[in-house]
């Protein structure tokens, strides 16, 4: 009965967060997908009630969800989330055919881009908006998205092919790079373009990250391989050829998400690949059996020679119908240490029992 407790008014948990390694470094932190309610389909909520046995609000209080995460972003200059959905109000075109059982449609309301424009803080918030759910409710949802977040101070990303430039600190300047590979968003599967997209952002400014939704989905997706993937008949692009122009075109930190679980992490140079953070926050029709319960948030310090110095990641886990709390057990850790051995045995981030991320010995 946790998730129900905490439906009602959420304790936040202290986490021990990591100090920059660097005066002049940016703190980045990034989390995987993020949904907050549905108002394109509220029977979940019903169907979900029947089956806990207890009270499930559609539309829960956003600012109580996201309390137990302030803690693990804390010392954050950056805040890089997932957007999983449009955000808007009112008529919507319909996206799935009467009686599929493979299709999601969700949109969340307006009220939650005002909590995430709180939860951040003094820290910017950027919310990536290229993947397969952000046009959910058609490409005028999508415009209404962008501009519902705007409007509650969120810097936002995977619009076009421009980096998002954002100021942090004393001044300087982060830019966020947004990829996916559906109509949402630059291609991820476009290699030549990923290369000139990321080429060109880190000539302008130094630091560049990028965020990317791409990569089959579930419980079978944990492993993370040298090819292209596909899921539902569809090509979700090789996220290993992604990261490695990504790195190489100059960004220093590539967060992925998209397959609902975590992967591993790598490094390349000084730059650091987070291949999957999986779901961080989603309440609502989403699976949560293990390991889909389990995510985190990965922070990282870019220094002015765009070098990441240091590295942690916090883990988190979630509860039907998606109530999210910090992992004192660490399991998302021990999966993404576990994962880089297997996947990327010379360059993985190996994840010790404080959650920092260390090169590969």
């Amino acid at each position: 009965m946790r998730s129900l407790v905490l439906l009602i008014g959420l304790a936040a948990t202290t986490a021990a967060a990591q100090e920059p390694g660097d005066g002049s470094a940016v703190r980045i932190c990034a989390g995987g997908d993020v949904l907050i309610g549905n108002n394109l389909d509220t029977l979940w909520a019903a169907r979900a009630a029947a089956r806990h046995d207890v009270p499930v609000p559609p539309f829960p209080n956003a600012d109580s969800l996201l309390a137990p995460l302030r803690p693990l972003i804390r010392d954050a200059d950056l805040v890089l989330l997932n957007i999983e959905g449009a955000i808007g109000d009112g008529p919507a075109p319909r996206k799935c055919r009467q009686g599929s059982t493979a299709c999601y449609a969700f949109r969340q309301p307006p009220y939650v881009a005002e909590a995430l424009g709180r939860f951040a803080g003094d820290a910017a918030l950027v919310g990536n908006v290229a993947n397969n759910h952000a046009m959910d409710a058609g490409p005028e949802g999508w415009r209404e998205t962008r501009t519902t977040l705007r409007r509650a101070g969120i810097w936002v990303t995977g619009a076009d092919t421009l980096a998002t430039p954002v100021v942090v600190g004393e001044g300087d300047t982060v830019a966020v790079l947004g990829f996916s590979t559906f109509v949402a968003g630059p291609d991820a599967r476009d290699l030549s373009g990923v290369r000139r997209h990321v080429a060109r952002a880190f000539a302008r400014y130094g630091r560049v990250v990028v965020s990317v939704h791409m990569g089959a989905e579930g419980r079978n997706a944990l492993r993370t391989r040298d090819a292209s993937e596909r899921f539902l008949g569809e090509d979700r692009g090789n996220p290993v050829s992604f990261v490695r122009v990504a790195l190489e075109s100059g960004a220093s930190l590539v967060i992925g998400h998209g397959p609902h679980v975590l992967r591993a992490a790598g490094w390349r140079g000084d730059g650091l690949a987070f291949y999957s953070l999986g779901n961080l926050l989603t309440y609502g029709p989403f699976n949560l059996r293990e390991p889909l319960d389990v995510g985190g948030i990965a922070c990282a310090s870019i220094d002015r020679a765009a070098r990441v110095v240091d590295a942690v990641f916090h883990s988190t886990y979630q509860v039907p119908p998606g109530v999210v709390y910090p992992d004192p057990a660490a399991r998302g850790a021990e999966l993404i240490d576990s994962l880089g051995r297997l996947d990327f045995p010379r360059s993985h981030g190996r994840v010790l029992a404080d959650g920092s991320v260390e090169r590969p010995r």
